[in-house]
C-alpha cells in the first residue's frame, strides 16, 4: 500500500475530463502523505469500531463536489427525518445530524481541500472529522489504495451476502488487495446516443435494433460517419467524444514496471479522429466545451454521442432543451430536440464515471455509515425507486432486470425507448481489470498532446515526443514510453 501511495503521491494531476456523472471537472492532485503522527492515528482508528453503537457521534459529516449526493440522500435515505431550508444540514431519526461540505470540482478544488482535511483528520474535534466522503472512477485508487479509508466489510460491517446484487466491476474499481473501500448506489454502463432525425436522413431508419445493426462494430461506425458526412452532418461533435470507448477496451494496463505502455487500441483511437478531422466527420469540438454543448442541442448537426447512463438523463437531456428549465421551460416534445434522441450499444461496451461511498478512517458513525451504505447501495426497492423516478441506473442487477423486462416502462426523452434494457445488457460485461492508478493522468496528457496533431500544428512524432515528455514531468518515477509496433 505504501508502495502505491508514493507513486500517487509523486505529482498532481491535471483537472481537465467530468469522469462523474453531475458534473464538474474530474482531475487528481497529489494524495495526503501520512505524517508520523496520522499514520499511528489512522491505524488505531481503522480498526472494526465495537465501541462505536454504544456512543456514536452526533455529527455526520459528508464530503462531496456537488449536490447529486446529497439530494439521493436526502430523497431516499429511510432515516431522514428533517431537511434544513439551505440544505446545509439534514437531522436523522436516530439523532444524528449530517452536515453537508460541498466543494466544487473546478481546478482541483474538491480534492485540494479533502486531502488537506484527511491530513488534520487525527487532530481534528470528534464533531469536526469527516465521516463519509465521496470520490469519482477516474481518482478512486487515490483514495481506495490509502489509509484514509475504512474496510466496507471489515470496518463497515456490510456482508457479501449484502453486496452480491451489485456490478462486479463497481465493486473491483474500489478494491485493493481483495479489500473493498467504496460502495456506489449507480453503475455507469455506456452506450451510443443520437439523432432519430439524422439517422432517419441518413439510415433510412431510426429504430434502435437497425441503427445498432449499422453501428455494430467501428468499420460499420466508419462507414455510416462517411455517408452523414455525404448529407452534411457530423458523426462526432469533437476529439474526444469516442476516446473512453476505445480506452476501455485496451489488452493491459498503462504502466508496466516504470515503463508507459501505449496500447493499440489507443492508437486506434488516434488513426480514427485524425481520419474525421481531416475528412470533416467531427466539429473540432473538446469534451464541455459550449460548441460541445451546442451540438446536443437544436441547432446541432452531429449524428450522435457517447454517453454513459447519467450523461444520457441529465446532461444530454439539459443540453437538447431550447428552453432550459431554469428559465421555465419543460421536459417535454416540443421543447428543443426532446424526445429526438434514442441509443443503441454502439461499437464496443464501455462504462464512464460513477460515485463512489467512502468512510473517512477516525469516523465515530461507524453505525449510520453502515445503514447509508445498505439503504443507498444495497437494497433493491430503494434503487427501483431512484431509477423509476429519475431514469438513472442504479447498481441492483435484479432491481435492473426487472425494469428492463417492464414493457410500460420508458424514457420520453428517448422517445419511449426502455434504455434501462440496453444498459442492462452492457453492464456486467464491463471489465475493470486493466485499471491503475496511473490512469487518469495519462488519459488526460494523452488526449491532450495529440489534439495538436489533430488540428495539424504538429506532426504524428511530435505527438509522440510531447507525450513521452510530459507524462515522465508528470510521474518522474516513469522512465520510458513504448508505443505499438
Amino acid at each position: 500500500m505504501k508502495k502505491a501511495m508514493s507513486l500517487l503521491t509523486a505529482t498532481a494531476m491535471a483537472a481537465t475530463l467530468l469522469a462523474g456523472c453531475g458534473g464538474g471537472a474530474a482531475s487528481s492532485s497529489a494524495a495526503p502523505a501520512a505524517d508520523s503522527t496520522s499514520t499511528e492515528a489512522s491505524s488505531t482508528a481503522a480498526e472494526p469500531a465495537a465501541d462505536a453503537a454504544a456512543e456514536e457521534g452526533k455529527v455526520l459529516n459528508i464530503w462531496c463536489w456537488n449536490d447529486e449526493f446529497q439530494s439521493r440522500f436526502n430523497d431516499y435515505y429511510p432515516g431522514v427525518k428533517e431537511i434544513a431550508a439551505d440544505k446545509s444540514t439534514t437531522t436523522l431519526d436516530n439523532g444524528v445530524t449530517v452536515k453537508w461540505t460541498i466543494n466544487p470540482n473546478d481546478n482541483n478544488n474538491y480534492q485540494n481541500k479533502l486531502d488537506e482535511a484527511l491530513l488534520k483528520q487525527d487532530s481534528a474535534a470528534a464533531d469536526d472529522k469527516i465521516d463519509i466522503f465521496l470520490i469519482e472512477a477516474d481518482y478512486a485508487l487515490k483514495y481506495v489504495d490509502s489509509e484514509y479509508t475504512l474496510d466496507v466489510k471489515k470496518d463497515v460491517g456490510l456482508t457479501d451476502d449484502d453486496l452480491k446484487d451489485q456490478y462486479q466491476y463497481t465493486k473491483d474499481i474500489v478494491t485493493v488487495d481483495g479489500v473493498q473501500k467504496g460502495t456506489t448506489w449507480q453503475a455507469t454502463p455506456g452506450l451510443f446516443a443520437y439523432r432519430r432525425s439524422i439517422a432517419k436522413d441518413v439510415l433510412g431508419t431510426d429504430d434502435p435494433t437497425e441503427v445498432q445493426a449499422a453501428l455494430s462494430d467501428w468499420d460499420k461506425f466508419n462507414d455510416v460517419a462517411e455517408k452523414a458526412a455525404a448529407k452534411g452532418y457530423k458523426m462526432l461533435s469533437g476529439y474526444d467524444d469516442s476516446y473512453r470507448t476505445f480506452s476501455n477496451n485496451v489488452s493491459a494496463g498503462w504502466v508496466d514496471g516504470t515503463t508507459v505502455k501505449v496500447d493499440p487500441n489507443i492508437m486506434n483511437w488516434v488513426d480514427q479522429t485524425k481520419t474525421y478531422t481531416d475528412n470533416g466527420y467531427n466539429n473540432k469540438t473538446s469534451l464541455w466545451s459550449d460548441q460541445w454543448a451546442a451540438d446536443q442541442g437544436p441547432a446541432g448537426k452531429v449524428f450522435g454521442f457517447f454517453y454513459s447512463t447519467w450523461g444520457i438523463n441529465f446532461t444530454l437531456l439539459g443540453n437538447s432543451l431550447a428552453t432550459p428549465e431554469s428559465e421555465g421551460g419543460k421536459q417535454e416534445v416540443g421543447n428543443g430536440i426532446f424526445g429526438d434522441y434514442a441509443v443503441c450499444q454502439g461499437p464496443q461496451p464501455y462504462y464512464w464515471g460513477g460515485t463512489w461511498i467512502c468512510a473517512a478512517t477516525g469516523t465515530d458513525n461507524i453505525p449510520t455509515i453502515k445503514d447509508v451504505m445498505y439503504s443507498l447501495t444495497c437494497d433493491a426497492d430503494i434503487m427501483t425507486k431512484i431509477t423509476e423516478d429519475t431514469q438513472d441506473y442504479t447498481n441492483s442487477k435484479s432491481a435492473m432486470d426487472s425494469i428492463a423486462a417492464d414493457p410500460n416502462f420508458g424514457s420520453a426523452f428517448l422517445g419511449g425507448q426502455n434504455h434501462i434494457a440496453l444498459f442492462a445488457e452492457v453492464a456486467p460485461t464491463i471489465d475493470m481489470s486493466n485499471a491503475g492508478p496511473y490512469d487518469q493522468g495519462c488519459n488526460e496528457t494523452f488526449q491532450s498532446c495529440f489534439k495538436d496533431y489533430f488540428d495539424g500544428t504538429v506532426d504524428l512524432e511530435t505527438a509522440k515526443k510531447n507525450f513521452e515528455d510530459q507524462i515522465k514531468v508528470k510521474y518522474p518515477e516513469l522512465t520510458s514510453v513504448e508505443w505499438p509496433a
